[in-house]
């Protein structure tokens, strides 16, 4: 062990360590930037000898915690928490840790812990243990309504984590009035035994004001909306500097035919297809996606802003970008009839689409015609009634409708598997209030475009790994048995069996056969839940829903850090490297985290703000029916899902017709009558009613009017093909769950 590696575990076994990473912990020793790479290898030793260990967050821990569980507590509202132990996980510890609310400490949903085991077993043998200590916290920034009592300050924290108000001292803080709402700085986190304590830190104004909702999302998920001025001045340099007439080192392809298909309401174009055919009938592919690296130098502050925000955050009615928008809407969005730089990956794909050859090029654009999604299948379905559109570029919508489709069709055939689930848009007005909301599912305009932006993908991960380049993987690890077993169980009590649940094409025959059928919404809510998440990595375990080994993001630099690192690599083996550098090691599993922790963010701040907007429109919606499916089935009730309004609220337990008790049928995802064996199911059809609402809480109760169970249909065991329209999807803006 070298000198640096003994100073460094000296200090991490100190009792004044509190753990740090690499940055942090080099500062604390004195040791200076250009030193870091020499402490990175000396932790690396420490790691590989046992004597230290990263957490998920990059934090490095001393022996001292061995014998400990290091992982992310999730907190119930009840107060008692379930730690997820990060790897290496130890014998015997198969699932979650239950902590009792008592041995919760002040840990908080998303806290990372340190747990100590203790002897008490739950029912199922469930382990159970308490923390030891909060290694990191999730956030210390909260929202909530402000309000006054006993000459005191007080704030209510928005969601249902917190069942106590938080004290902020004395009233009046900031001008806060009675029921703003207020950002709070945690000072002293709540426990069991003990209230909070907070300092008010910013008014976003009246509750239910227009925008407040908004900016209340905006403050609870930490996102970065405001760039820094480094990274505003070099967006501005790189804008005077930028020459389209300059195309040294690119090739010039301004004179081919390009388009584009995106939403109607797209705030920026990264991607750009160009399509032939030559005379062997082989498939000439250009998939052209903005060169955002041109623009966005490695460690420039306009990096250090992108890679810090990790990804572009859609929310209702706005977006925050990654980039600053002078380049992710200006200089390298591919506007129709402007020249732009691209990076473009060029396919010859045989009759079969098949991928004989690829290749790789710095290249320059002009995009000829911008179409939107609601315009190309009009076009590609009737070519002769649009004489408007030029006839060649008819001719190429149909030639990339015929080619996507093949590739399509050989992705399930060679086992993908895609869900159809819908995506819930909210409809605004003029002012941008919420008018409603409708579901919305993909038609083949979509799947044309995501079908390239796949092969891309693919195609650029190949090319990395056959060189044996590290790179940030898009990894879709394959589900366990046991959650494909119990998803089994559940189709087959709706009159579905599946003989092999570890078969991709027995999962695709599923989702063949209740397509179209009552059960369907239920089948593929549940198959989604069995599968793990995507996520970034440098793992080499490919991707399961694509029945892919290699894949990566490349396509959306403009708004996901990963695919501009890809950009980079790929840049370089342009220009003839051999060994592009970029993201190794522990750097590229940590930046790998990172991202995968941002675009979760990103997801979660989405969907919390598309319910709240819910909630506030309905609010005043009390007995107000609506058709519905059951989405979600527990002990405590039901949830379900509008099917004309897409709002998700419970209906309790307490609520159902009676007198009756019921009891949870995990396996099936139903509650049955004991005295009646009335059930319901997950997927069943209701009638609800609103009952009550409460934005503050997130919550919507429903009382149930009629329920019309959807009777099983005989069994079959027969099914080919595989439908659907999300499992990855490498064009979603602001997916609620990326898969």
């Amino acid at each position: 062990m070298n000198i640096l590696s003994q100073r460094i575990l000296t200090y991490i076994e100190g009792p004044s360590y509190h753990p740090s990473d690499l940055k942090g912990l080099g500062k604390k020793l004195g040791l200076k930037r250009d030193r870091l790479s020499a402490l990175q290898e000396a932790v690396d030793e420490l790691v590989a000898g046992g004597a230290a260990r990263v957490s998920t967050t990059g934090l490095i821990l001393g022996r001292s915690t061995a014998g400990l569980l290091l992982g992310k507590v999730s907190r119930t509202s009840a107060g008692d928490g379930y730690l997820t132990p990060a790897p290496p996980v130890p014998r015997g510890i198969t699932g979650d840790v239950f902590i009792d609310r008592g041995d919760m400490k002040d840990a908080q949903d998303g806290d990372e812990v340190l747990v100590k085991l203790t002897a008490r077993r739950r029912a199922g043998g469930q382990r159970s243990g308490e923390i030891v200590e909060v290694v990191t916290r999730e956030t210390t920034v909260f929202v909530g309504t402000y309000f006054e009592e006993d000459g005191a300050g007080w704030v209510q924290i928005d969601g249902r984590n917190f069942p106590h108000p938080i004290s902020v001292g004395d009233p009046g803080a900031k001008g806060a009035q009675p029921e703003d709402k207020v950002v709070i700085e945690m000072l002293h986190f709540p426990t069991d035994r003990e209230y909070g304590e907070a300092v008010l830190t910013k008014v976003l104004g009246p509750r239910g004001e227009p925008g407040v909702d908004t900016q209340l999302v905006i403050h609870e998920f930490a996102l970065p909306v405001d760039f820094s001025e480094p990274a505003q001045e070099e967006a501005r340099r790189q804008a005077d500097e930028f020459d389209e007439n300059d195309l040294s080192d690119r090739e010039d392809w301004t004179d081919e035919l390009i388009l584009t298909i995106d939403p109607i309401d797209a705030r920026d174009f990264d991607d750009a297809i160009s399509l032939q055919r030559d005379d062997k009938g082989h498939w000439h592919l250009g998939i052209h996606i903005a060169d955002v690296s041109h623009f966005v130098e490695e460690n420039s502050p306009l990096d250090d802003d992108a890679r810090q925000r990790g990804t572009s955050v859609y929310l209702p009615a706005t977006v925050i970008p990654m980039l600053p928008e002078v380049i992710s809407n200006g200089l390298a969005s591919l506007q129709e009839g402007r020249v732009r730089y691209a990076m473009s990956a060029l396919l010859e794909l045989d009759e079969e689409g098949n991928v004989r050859k690829r290749r790789f090029a710095r290249t320059a654009i002009k995009v000829r015609k911008r179409f939107a999604y609601e315009q190309v299948m009009p076009v590609i379905q009737h070519p002769d009634r649009h004489p408007e559109i030029p006839q060649e570029i008819r001719r190429q919508l149909c030639d990339m409708h015929a080619l996507a489709m093949k590739l399509r069709r050989k992705r399930f055939r060679n086992g993908a598997i895609n869900l159809e689930l819908p995506e819930v848009k909210l409809d605004f007005d003029r002012d941008l209030r919420v008018t409603g909301a409708h579901e919305a599912f993909h038609d083949e305009s979509h799947q044309l475009i995501e079908e390239f932006m796949l092969a891309a993908n693919v195609a650029v991960a190949t090319e990395l790994s056959d060189r044996g380049i590290e790179f940030p993987r898009r990894i879709h690890d394959e589900p366990n048995l046991p959650k494909l077993k119990a998803f089994a169980e559940f189709a087959d009590s709706l009159g579905f069996p599946l003989r092999k649940p570890q078969s991709r094409k027995d999962l695709q025959g599923l989702l063949a056969r209740v397509k179209g059928t009552p059960q369907e919404r239920a089948i593929n809510f549940a198959m989604l839940r069995s599968l793990k998440q995507a996520e970034y990595s440098p793992k080499e375990v490919g991707h399961y829903a694509l029945a892919e080994p290699e894949y990566c993001h490349f396509t959306s630099p403009i708004r996901r850090y990963p695919d501009l690192i890809v950009h980079r690599l790929l840049g370089q083996i342009i220009d003839g490297h051999k060994r592009p550098k970029g993201f190794r090691g522990e750097a590229l599993v940590h930046i790998s985290t990172h991202c995968s922790m941002t675009e979760r963010r990103a997801a979660d701040a989405e969907r919390t703000l598309s319910r709240v907007k819910l909630l506030l429109y309905v609010q005043d919606k009390i007995g107000m029916r609506l058709p519905a499916t059951i989405t979600g089935v527990d002990r405590f009730g039901f949830f379900c899902r509008g099917t004309e309004l897409p709002v998700e609220g419970l209906v309790h337990v307490s609520t159902l017709p009676g007198p009756e008790s019921y009891e949870y049928d995990k396996v099936a995802q139903r509650l049955v009558g004991r005295q009646t064996g009335r059930a319901y199911q997950l997927g069943d059809r209701v009638e609800v009613e609103i009952d009550r609402v409460d934005v503050d809480r997130r919550e919507l109760d429903l009382l149930l009017v009629q329920h019309a169970k959807a009777k099983a249909p005989p069994r079959r065991s027969k099914g080919a093909g595989g439908g659907g329209s999300k499992t990855e999807s490498p064009r979603r803006r602001g997916r609620s769950r990326p898969r």
